[in-house]
């Protein structure tokens, strides 16, 4: 997936795939609504290339929620790996 494209995909019905039309393919929302999603629980939803497999890599980070002794959660917390 050309880098200028990547952001794109995370528009409401956008397709890049010309190949794939609505009737075999999807409607253009599925990333928009994930990367709603991820937002919404204060983590990211990023695309990268994939250069030895083409097209592109998704990367999902969603931060850690930490528990108090009670088991109620507490505080979220961005960890990086």
């Amino acid at each position: 997936m050309p880098r200028e494209e990547r952001e794109r995909v995370f528009e409401h019905f956008t397709r890049l795939d010309s190949a794939r039309s609505r009737e075999h393919g999807g409607t253009g929302l599925g990333l928009p609504i994930a990367l709603a999603i991820a937002q919404g629980h204060g983590g990211t939803l990023t695309v990268q290339g994939s250069d030895d497999l083409g097209g592109a890599r998704l990367v999902l980070r969603l931060p850690l929620l930490q528990f108090n002794a009670a088991g109620h959660g507490i505080c979220r917390c961005s960890r990086r790996a």
